[in-house]
């Protein structure tokens, strides 16, 4: 069906437009301007409702050849469709030198409607409007369930969207334990599941009430537990091609459990940050769905991420790399009371710490989209000197035995 929006002061037109297209099946009319907006106005009408299909009146010809230029800037290859009263030769000669090849005059003939929008449609399906979006979208995926995921997705989320002009969206797909709303003390009721089912609906003033928001940060939280809501996969793409239009950078907080929608959403990532610790059972885990996710194609995308390492850690680096096959772009220290403290709290990891800074690192090489492992000062030692900064140095086996 195409998502279609009408531009038109006329209000006897368009609501015939609304009443014929009703029953046709093949077009949904998502918006209804009763007015010619400003460049700005209409920019960002078009990445909120994405439409594929524009009905412009031309009982204003200069407002409507604006409306078409700035169309045509905003979205390449949106189909614009010329409607009015008139066929004045003059003005059917420059909409045809504004690239509009398709006039309907009022009243339209349903016959002539149904024509208009099968081209339209045929035009679509071969090459869809060019409307601008991100691609900048990571999948955040637990080996097992309590390695840190969540923990990691939100601080680093919340440092991309301390970059400069990096406006940031977490969303927490995790339906049956999510913990994102607990981890901010997020107030607000609407969630993720809100979201779905109002996926095909979605535009500017929707989102402002399904969002919360945490300092720079836009946060989708998962709400209740909810087991036998399920979502399409129909759903999934329409909630994100609206906020692949609205952010540049979107943080994705998976369950782990790889449910249809979880693998839709790795399907669309720019990365998949699979997060382990250095224990053996998780390692395993990992190595499983690295594994099942290079059986989808979706191996190449997949970066380790080695959360809680410390002098007690049971398998040096180079050996996790050869157990797992995949060698961690960042490792995380096992920073208990910094992240203790940020819970009770309801907010994220201090900046200072070692494991923020880790966080941080890692939102700059995913928007940098460079996925070696990040280089970093020995955040052990600073970790424990911030510590017992007050003691002379310590011996590094007693270090060990503290971190254990």
């Amino acid at each position: 069906m195409l998502r279609a929006v009408v531009i038109c002061p006329d209000e006897e037109i368009c609501q015939y437009l609304k009443e014929t297209t009703a029953s046709l099946g093949t077009i949904s009319i998502a918006r209804i301007l009763n007015h010619y907006p400003n460049q700005l106005s209409l920019t960002r009408m078009v990445r909120a409702v994405g439409p594929q299909l524009v009905l412009l009146s031309v009982q204003s010809l200069n407002q409507a050849l604006e409306a078409a230029e700035t169309l045509e800037e905003t979205a390449p290859g949106l189909y614009i469709v010329a409607i009015g009263r008139s066929r004045d030769p003059e003005m059917l000669e420059a909409l045809i030198r504004s690239d509009m090849r398709e006039f309907l005059s009022y009243p339209f003939e349903q016959d002539r409607l149904v024509q208009i929008l099968g081209r339209a449609h045929e035009v679509l399906v071969k090459k869809p409007p060019a409307i601008r979006s991100t691609d900048l979208l990571f999948a955040f995926l637990p080996s097992k369930a309590g390695v840190g995921t969540s923990t990691i997705a939100l601080n680093a989320s919340v440092a991309a969207s301390r970059l400069p002009d990096t406006n940031t969206l977490l969303c927490d797909f995790d339906l049956n334990s999510g913990m994102i709303h607990f981890m901010l003390k997020l107030k607000d009721s609407y969630c993720v599941v809100d979201a779905a089912r109002r996926a095909e609906e979605l535009d500017e003033y929707i989102w402002q009430d399904l969002v919360s928001s945490h300092q720079n940060l836009d946060v989708l939280s998962s709400g209740d537990f909810n087991p036998e809501f399920r979502v399409e996969v129909a759903q999934i793409r329409n909630l994100l091609d609206f906020a692949r239009r609205h952010y540049k950078a979107i943080f994705v907080d998976l369950s782990g459990n790889m449910e249809h929608y979880s693998l839709d959403i790795m399907r669309e990532s720019k990365r998949i940050c699979l997060v382990s610790t250095p224990e053996i059972n998780s390692l395993h885990l990992a190595r499983k769905k690295y594994h099942f996710l290079q059986r989808l194609d979706l191996g190449e995308r997949v970066s380790l991420l080695l959360n809680r390492m410390d002098n007690s850690s049971s398998f040096p680096v180079d050996q996790i790399k050869e157990l797992v096959g995949l060698e961690p772009i960042v490792t995380f220290p096992n920073d208990y009371n910094q992240v203790q403290s940020a819970l009770t709290a309801g907010k994220p990891v201090e900046c200072s710490s070692p494991f923020a800074g880790q966080c941080s690192a890692l939102a700059q090489r995913l928007l940098e989209q460079t996925y070696g492992p990040v280089e970093t000062k020995n955040w052990v030692a600073e970790f424990l000197s911030s510590r017992f900064s007050w003691r002379k140095p310590l011996h590094p086996a007693r270090a060990g035995r503290l971190q254990k």
